[in-house]
């Protein structure tokens, strides 16, 4: 990374990982100012965000009455407020973390991208909705997109000083959720709850419910896809319940790297934006090779996740698939947490839901806009047979 301190713009700041990301922000105040922030309805949140880091612009999609800059020192402005795109595409950025969840991030990615921003993606639909324009309009742009994802990211470290052609296969891991043991009759029975505890990792709601069903890491096979550019079929996942091993790449002559560490997030999110440096960092845990550790690997259950098929066949089939995909689970999973469906609904809705969509092949971004909003009706509609 150049000289001089990166101006950074968190958009999804009070979630899990943008409240992450401002953690790692802190710590390397010397680095990095942020200077945009982006959020949703917590008020009392953003409010203290902006008191500690003073940005220059924010984007809220409460009520403005619900934000109290008014006690901030007195020596310094009120935050500008502007749209997430004006934000990702402001002149006073020079890195964009994309920390939302679900659909709102394609708009403001792709507005970053068109500026010329570093992008630092944590949001997976982005590329699932659409990732053949995202990756021509980086290209384009000569534009950089980072993974935040711990699974991305580690590829991508695997990844570096080695010869593209002669990778054959990247693994995925997956820790197998909160209910990897269960039987199908007690995942008829899991509530909200219940879903929302993972053994591992603290992530928001959406992620979690998504990890809970293998959605997620079905999702994180087309991400990987478009991030990397190998074809689906040389894309796996396996069941790694210690979460240790963050993903691995195999090569041609048979040799496998994965890149290993404690679960936090912060530490992919940190070298995404530190890249190419790695900086010290006292508060990310360390791996302990005195004491005896096991990290055990296993085949996914398909029958019992069904969503990490029906989202492997969704980037197959292409076109706007993956975008009702998106949707689809994103209404689905509200749902879910509403008490509304059970959660082996999930996956039945999202099945559903493709089956009954006519795909557009090689959408344009209103085609998928489109694809997107019918997914969300169809969802929003449906009922448990």
């Amino acid at each position: 990374m150049g000289g001089g301190v990166k101006r950074i713009a968190v958009l999804g700041s009070t979630g899990s990982i943008g409240q992450q990301t401002l953690e790692v922000g802190r710590i390397f105040s010397n680095r990095f100012r942020i200077v945009g922030l982006g959020a949703g309805k917590n008020s009392k949140l953003l409010s203290e965000q902006i008191r500690e880091f003073q940005p220059r612009i924010i984007s809220f999609q409460g009520t403005e009455e619900g934000l109290q800059p008014d006690n901030l020192p007195s020596d310094v402005a009120t935050p500008q407020s502007a749209t997430v795109e004006e934000i990702a595409s402001h002149p006073d950025v020079d890195i964009v973390v994309i920390a939302t969840s679900g659909k709102a991030g394609l708009a403001p990615t792709l507005a970053a991208i068109r500026a010329g921003k570093h992008v630092a993606l944590a949001n997976k639909e982005v590329l699932v909705m659409a990732g053949a324009i995202v990756m021509a309009e980086a290209k384009q742009h000569k534009v950089e997109i980072t993974p935040v994802d711990s699974e991305h990211s580690a590829i991508w470290q695997c990844l570096r000083g080695e010869h593209r052609d002669e990778v054959v296969r990247l693994i995925l891991t997956a820790s197998g959720g909160p209910f990897l043991r269960h039987s199908m009759n007690r995942l008829a029975e899991i509530t909200p709850e219940q879903a929302l505890k993972h053994p591992t990792w603290k992530m928001g709601r959406k992620v979690t419910i998504d990890s809970a069903t293998l959605m997620n890491k079905g999702m994180e096979i087309i991400e990987a896809h478009w991030l990397f550019g190998l074809p689906l079929q040389s894309i796996d996942v396996v069941v790694h319940p210690e979460s240790i091993v963050h993903s691995m790449v195999e090569f041609a002559d048979g040799s496998v790297k994965a890149q290993l560490s404690q679960p936090d997030m912060r530490l992919p999110i940190q070298y995404a934006i530190t890249y190419p440096e790695r900086l010290p960092n006292p508060q990310l845990p360390r791996m302990n090779f005195d004491r005896p550790t096991s990290l055990n690997f296993e085949p996914p259950d398909m029958a019992k996740f069904p969503c990490l098929r029906i989202a492997r066949e969704a980037a197959e089939r292409a076109g706007t698939y993956p975008a009702v995909l998106c949707a689809a689970d994103e209404v689905a999973v509200e749902l879910f947490l509403s008490h509304r469906i059970g959660f082996l609904d999930i996956a039945r809705l999202v099945e559903q839901a493709l089956e009954h969509h006519r795909s557009v092949s090689q959408p344009s971004l209103d085609e998928i806009w489109a694809a997107d909003a019918w997914a969300r009706e169809y969802a929003a509609k449906w009922r448990p047979e």
